[in-house]
């Protein structure tokens, strides 16, 4: 691995390298160490910085260039989720049990042997949540959690971190409540951080590291 800006423990909260020195592979890594408190969580996604990092690994720091984003109107409805929402099958709740949700993200997926949702993590965004910057969105179906997500709310920017789903389509339905009620809100973009398969197929695209900056 090529070197990386190290933070020492006892580093102020704001001190993050430049995100143009992040390296080209892995794409987007920047830093490593430090802590996860709230002050520096706050500080890294106000620079468009998140943490991302294995068990066993120190904590590590990306922002990758491009960077995957979804605009909220270009939210893309499969035929079947659009059923769904249609017969009323799910609820939605905001903020009403953010524990249980990061559970069921951090749950390990059938075939998976592990999650990056440490323990260490999991803490880290319970507190930004009870001081209001992370937010979960809770999917019913029946009566029973079906499934939502969580992200980090910086200015007109909504990151999301995770989501799950128990039941079909409950992620999926969780991403549409939240792309259908940004514009009320003033979120003008959802961050979905690093490219897949699954997120381009409800219409993620990539965006330039200046512009995502910009945006917050």
């Amino acid at each position: 691995m090529n070197r990386i800006f190290w933070i020492s423990p006892d580093a102020p909260p704001d001190q993050f390298p430049d995100v143009t020195r992040a390296l080209e592979d892995p794409p987007g890594l920047l830093a490593g160490g430090g802590d996860l408190s709230p002050e520096r969580l706050q500080a890294a996604y106000r620079r468009g910085i998140f943490p991302w990092y294995l068990p066993g690994q120190p904590v590590l720091w990306w922002s990758p260039d491009p960077r995957e984003v979804l605009w909220p109107a270009e939210f893309h409805c499969s035929r079947s989720l659009q059923r769904r929402l249609r017969r009323n099958e799910f609820t939605f709740t905001e903020d009403q049990d953010f524990a249980r949700t990061i559970d069921g993200c951090a749950a390990n997926r059938r075939g998976e042997s592990g999650t990056w949702i440490t323990a260490e993590m999991r803490t880290a965004y319970l507190g930004l949540a009870r001081l209001g910057h992370a937010h979960s969105i809770e999917v019913w179906q029946d009566g029973m959690l079906a499934g939502g997500l969580y992200g980090v709310r910086t200015g007109k920017v909504f990151s999301g971190e995770s989501m799950y789903s128990l039941r079909p389509d409950a992620s999926k339905a969780a991403l549409a409540w939240l792309a259908g009620r940004c514009s009320g809100r003033g979120i003008e973009l959802i961050d979905c951080q690093m490219p897949s398969a699954h997120l381009r197929s409800l219409g993620s695209q990539p965006m330039p590291r200046a512009q995502f900056l910009a945006l917050l």
